[in-house]
């Protein structure tokens, strides 16, 4: 893991001139160094991207979904060396990391499967007016051009998978920038798609890079500070971002003519309801509670950060998440007992410390936890803390919890919507009505019934409302994205 790794311009392997290393949040190793692309290999990318757009997306379907099950399978055959890549970039817990991979998995080979659904047509007959008598409209989809994928630190792989296999899919050309804190896990996946391209023109009789047309996909992890310049290029009309709700904006407002998918933050609550009330089903709600607080070291959009339990159940649920969150295992991220792993740097825990004390000091009752070493802050539950406080507002993206004590179904409706962010939400209710009531009337994207807000399939619809984004993921809702409908009517048809 500590070689100098190359990036993917336009399909093939390169190397610039500079290059940075990655190191473990955990231990500070150092796990690999990357080769950083010029401004020059910047361009060349873009411009092979651009040049690409037609050709790509009369690539027959056949051709993209081979390429994508063949990235597929060869995720499962090297789950465990990438699982082990992931953690040691990200401090990912291992059985987290392993999880990722499976994930990443499962979203290539929805991919392929979607490559081959897509773009069959609609068609709609024109003859319900007079107008229309001999008229057939066929609807299809096409590119909206160059897809510019930026995704986060927190899924280095799945995230990245989320963005690029979509495109392939539909064909859409697309540049993706790894997290630079996490580069080496999305760089894997040009090798992984480098490999599936050689294989398929080999099968085929063809020469290598025959199979996708160059500049199909390129994954270069420039800095931060260079994105500006690729925003702001016209020949990239689609942005796909994954992060934190001031860049994701920032992005937006700077330009307001671009098809933006902002996939941002989040302060996901978990409601408890009356009627949840057995000691089997209190005990359920406490451990999936506890765990995806915890997760990721809660570096989860959908992260527990808010529980909102009825009166009735409430003294009964608390102290057992207090200690399902006291049973979980802190500490090497390379140890498969370890539940909660360190953040992304100890700047990133500094910040979760200050939140908590904050909150402690304005009168909040800590149940457990609330102390850092390093970059590992310990899962840490609070309760009665004040609605103005920053840990109440902002997204906490650290495993932290807290409590909150409501009379009724009502007064936990409001208390989630109580807040700027509308990613997702739980509701442990055993009642078919409630769950109806909840999709309707809570503000989020997404309403998991039975279980916590950090329930996500990647194949189903993934966004939020208000400020947690705009748009949807998920592999079918993205090629949506990437695309738009194009009708063509023909005339004189018997119909």
């Amino acid at each position: 893991m500590t070689a100098t790794h190359a990036f993917w311009l336009a399909g093939r392997q390169a190397t610039g001139e500079a290059t940075f290393d990655v190191t473990s949040p955990w231990d500070g190793r150092s796990v690999g160094s990357v080769s950083v692309p010029t401004d020059e290999q910047v361009e060349e990318a873009v411009a092979a991207a651009y040049a690409a757009r037609d050709a790509f997306a009369a690539t027959p379907a056949h051709v993209r979904a081979a390429v994508l099950d063949r990235v597929s399978r060869r995720l499962v055959e090297r789950t465990e060396e990438i699982a082990q890549l992931i953690s040691a970039e990200n401090g990912k817990p291992i059985k987290w990391a392993r999880g990722e991979v499976g994930r990443a998995v499962s979203v290539f080979r929805f991919a392929a499967e979607e490559a081959r659904r897509f773009n069959s047509g609609e068609a709609q007959r024109l003859d319900t007016d007079l107008g229309g008598q001999g008229r057939l409209a066929l609807t299809r989809r096409f590119p909206k051009g160059v897809v510019l994928g930026i995704a986060p630190f927190n899924f280095p792989l799945n995230l990245c998978a989320h963005k690029i296999a979509p495109a392939i899919a539909a064909g859409v050309p697309i540049i993706l920038k790894p997290a630079p804190a996490t580069p080496l896990s999305g760089l894997i996946i040009g090798e992984l798609l480098a490999e599936a391209e050689a294989h398929a023109a080999g099968a085929a009789g063809t020469g290598a890079g025959t199979v996708l047309p160059a500049g199909s996909w390129s994954i270069l992890p420039v800095a931060n500070d260079r994105m500006p310049a690729l925003v702001q290029d016209e020949r990239l009309p689609v942005i796909s971002f994954t992060g934190s709700e001031k860049v994701g904006y920032a992005i937006m407002d700077s330009v307001p003519r671009k098809h933006c998918t902002l996939e941002l933050g989040g302060n996901g609550a978990a409601v408890v309801l009356a009627d949840y009330a057995s000691d089997a089903d209190l005990d359920w709600a406490a451990t999936r509670i506890a765990t995806f607080s915890n997760y990721q070291g809660g570096q989860s959009c959908i992260s527990v950060q808010r529980v909102i339990a009825d009166a009735s159940v409430y003294e009964r649920l608390v102290p057992r998440i207090v200690a399902a969150v006291e049973a979980q295992v802190t500490g090497d991220p390379s140890a498969g007992a370890t539940d909660v792993g360190p953040l992304v740097d100890e700047n990133a825990a500094k910040r979760v410390e200050a939140w908590v004390r904050e909150a402690v000091d304005a009168g909040a009752a800590l149940l457990t936890g609330g102390k850092r070493d390093g970059a590992t802050y310990a899962p840490t539950v609070l309760a009665d803390v004040p609605a103005d406080v920053t840990l109440s507002c902002e997204e906490v993206f650290g495993p932290v919890l807290t409590v909150r004590r409501v009379e009724g179904e009502a007064e936990a409706f409001a208390a989630v919507n109580d807040s700027k962010y509308g990613l997702q939400a739980g509701v442990f209710t055993h009642d078919l009505q409630t769950a109806f009531r909840a999709h309707r009337a809570l503000e989020v994207g997404g309403v998991i019934i039975g279980d916590v807000p950090s329930y996500r399939a990647d194949q189903m619809p993934y966004g939020g409302v208000k400020q947690s984004g705009e748009g949807r993921e998920g592999v079918k809702f993205a090629m949506d994205d990437y695309t738009y409908e194009r009708v063509m009517v023909l005339t004189g048809i018997q119909l």
